[in-house]
């Protein structure tokens, strides 16, 4: 049930079919040269969506948005704060659950070290305000590279490489400019450098010639599949 084109007679019979909803967070953030500044996204709209075909699942509209450090620097990003996310995340939340929700997946594409620190630290805040809610804080990324391993060529592979090109080729290969090339970024251990974008030219983390669609839709499924197993683990979940 993807709500954004839901009718509020529908989302009112939904809940009677689950109280379940996975909130899609994303970026607007540089993926090389050949991916769009939405792959974040994209893919975690993509698995809450097919994860919505097998089970019933509300699917909210993503947030385009996320905390992007690294590639701030990088033509094409725009990051917002932590404070922002967490608020952000937080009202979205409280809505869902004054609509009557009560197991909230928040599926966040965007795998960067604050983003995913903001979002959980808010779900954590949320929990005893919320009395009723069970909620989970899950990257999309580390449940792909995980599923994926017996799939996945490139080892360190993380940004905008094989997996992430190989997840674009599959769902929207139209936004598939060429192929950048192979890139391991290297930072100066332990300092704080304004520009990033010196030490991480291209954009890219990993290797995007071992790309295929073949390899996207896999992975993909695979990621679904861990999506599915999560909302009924939620609904059966009781502290």
């Amino acid at each position: 049930m993807i709500i954004e084109t839901m009718t509020m007679v529908e989302f009112e019979e939904g809940l009677r079919a689950t109280r379940t909803v996975l909130v899609p967070f994303g970026s607007v953030e540089e993926h090389g040269s050949h991916l769009p500044l939405s792959t974040d996204t994209i893919q975690a709209y993509e698995v809450g969506k097919k994860a919505a075909r097998l089970i019933p699942l509300f699917v909210a509209p993503p947030v385009h948005y996320g905390s992007c450090r690294s590639t701030s620097c990088h033509p094409g990003t725009i990051s917002i704060t932590t404070a922002t996310l967490k608020s952000l995340m937080k009202d979205i939340v409280r809505s869902l659950y004054q609509q009557g929700l009560r197991n909230v997946i928040i599926l966040t594409g965007h795998a960067g070290g604050s983003h995913r620190m903001a979002l959980q630290d808010a779900g954590e805040e949320l929990l005893p305000e919320l009395p009723e809610l069970n909620i989970a804080v899950v990257t999309e990324y580390e449940l792909a590279y995980r599923e994926g391993k017996s799939i996945i060529e490139t080892v360190g592979d993380s940004h905008a490489g094989e997996i992430e090109t190989s997840r674009i080729m599959h769902s929207h290969p139209d936004l598939v400019k060429g192929c950048a090339e192979r890139e391991f970024p290297s930072f100066p251990p332990g300092l704080l450098v304004r520009n990033k974008r010196k030490y991480w030219p291209g954009g890219v983390w990993g290797d995007p010639s071992k790309a295929s669609v073949e390899k996207g839709r896999l992975i993909e499924d695979l990621v679904v599949a861990k999506v599915v197993q999560l909302a009924r683990t939620l609904e059966a979940f009781e502290e």
